[in-house]
């Protein structure tokens, strides 16, 4: 027997339960499939549980420096088990939640693996869900209006890196160690990977970063990265760039050992673990997408600016069509998306104001264009740059490395991008991002009065010091 719903949405993650949340609120019938735990990835193998873990190795690393504040502290020690059991207590509070928000929302959630059917006895068109349960239970058949497809991505790895679970990792892997390695190689410099790196060096394990490109973080301002870079080698990690990976790892008795090509030269790492972090894949196969029209390019699902595919009355959202592969944006896209359904007229999302945060300490975070992109772009740009050690509140907070760097249109004067590498710049980069969404000018920003002593004050410097007027600097 089938039930027909105006809404299925395919995965339960970020971008698919809070499009759930925003369908019900509009007053639609909505199913909900997800294979494993609602949450998806972000809550159950991404977000949530790093930034536990990178929490965990901030306190860690404060404490063994006490001494700095003037507090003594004898003999610190870390306990893995106690870090890794604090981590799953706070993803099972926040899976609670999810739970209760499905059931205040009437929301059907089904625990299974659904793919969509083509035209059938239960519907002319494609977007019939078919759902197969583990246990083997008769599948059921879910009749909607429309369909969401919200499957998410999982880890890649290359060639010869093949991920045994245990020795090399993929991130999900390295979640749920057991214990800390004394020794790590980390293959790729991107977000993941440079997060990784920073925490488990604060917990006093050897990391090296062996990254294809000639600088880490690609996606960030130059001028950031090498920041990053700097005072993530004041940890001790070691950094190799511009090193092609050779296929084949050799797994050893006391670790693995790879080679890689660095300036037409073969040289060998060893380590007693290795994580394979470069980038993720989409989520399309086995889902049914080769019974509909719609188009896969490059392994993503193609949408237009409302996440409509190629089939009108099936959307797709988050990592399956590719972007920013952010967990706000999957769910922002979400929204957009079941307004759209609703015929709400909703407002495509303008990518250029999203902010983008990494986690690693230090903190960076950054919302527009780099300096390199806006002058590709052809923009003439005039920049503001300042640092948090001219700011008190870094001084007493012990953090004291970092700046704020904006740049602005020369013509206009507007705002092309914001760029931040420090203290706590995760939790600042939003008033950026509000300047973005309100085209607002440095000059705008620089006469917003920011409390003293806060951090924030380096934002206030940074857009004064686009036109020269900065106080402290």
């Amino acid at each position: 027997m089938a039930k027909d719903y105006d809404l299925v949405i395919l995965g339960g993650g970020t971008g698919g339960y809070v499009a759930a949340i925003r369908a019900s609120q509009l007053g639609m019938q909505v199913a909900v499939v997800e294979k494993g735990e609602l949450g998806g990835t972000c809550l159950h193998r991404g977000c949530i549980p790093s930034k536990s873990l990178l929490r965990s190795a901030e306190v860690y690393k404060q404490t063994k420096n006490a001494y700095e504040f003037g507090v003594e502290t004898k003999d610190t020690k870390l306990d893995f088990t106690r870090v890794q059991k604090r981590k799953g207590a706070i993803v099972d509070q926040l899976h609670q939640g999810v739970q209760g928000l499905m059931k205040k929302g009437k929301i059907d959630v089904y625990n299974g693996y659904g793919r969509i059917l083509g035209p059938s006895i239960f519907s002319p068109m494609p977007g019939t869900i078919s759902i197969e349960y583990a246990n083997g239970d008769e599948n059921t058949m879910l009749v909607p209006k429309n369909v969401l497809i919200a499957t998410g991505s999982t880890p890649k790895t290359l060639p010869g890196l093949d991920i045994d679970h245990k020795t090399v990792l993929n991130s999900d892997d390295a979640l749920q160690l057991e214990e800390l390695p004394k020794s790590i190689i980390i293959v790729g410099g991107g977000v993941i990977g440079i997060e990784w790196a920073s925490m488990l060096a604060d917990f006093d394990v050897e990391v090296t970063v062996i990254e294809y490109l000639e600088d880490i973080l690609p996606s960030e301002d130059t001028a950031v990265a090498k920041e990053v870079e700097r005072l993530l080698k004041k940890k001790g990690i070691n950094f190799v760039k511009g090193a092609k990976v050779l296929a084949d790892t050799l797994l050893k008795e006391d670790g693995v050992q790879i080679e890689a090509e660095i300036n037409e030269k073969h040289q060998r790492f060893h380590a007693e673990k290795m994580l394979v972090s470069v980038g993720r894949k989409a989520n399309t196969n086995n889902i049914g997408l080769e019974n509909t029209d719609i188009i896969v390019e490059n392994g993503f699902v193609q949408t237009n600016s409302f996440y409509q595919t190629k089939e009108a009355h099936i959307y797709a959202i988050g990592d399956v069509i590719g972007g920013m592969q952010l967990a706000h944006v999957a769910s922002h896209e979400g929204i957009v998306a079941v307004e759209h359904m609703a015929d709400q007229n909703p407002m495509p999302i303008d990518y250029s104001q999203v902010a983008s945060c990494i986690y690693s300490s230090p903190e960076a975070a950054s919302v527009g264009l780099t300096e390199k992109q806006a002058k590709e772009n052809g923009y003439e740009v005039k920049i503001g740059k300042f640092p948090f050690q001219a700011v008190g509140k870094a001084l007493v907070y012990g953090e004291a490395d970092g700046f704020v760097k904006i740049i602005a249109d020369k013509q206009t004067d507007d705002i092309l991008g914001v760029h931040m590498v420090g203290p706590h710049v995760t939790d600042m980069i939003s008033e950026a991002g509000l300047a973005k969404v309100l085209d607002a000018t440095p000059w705008e920003v620089g006469h917003t009065i920011h409390p003293h002593p806060t951090l924030a004050e380096v934002i206030g410097e940074a857009a004064l010091a686009v036109d020269g007027k900065q106080i402290h600097g």
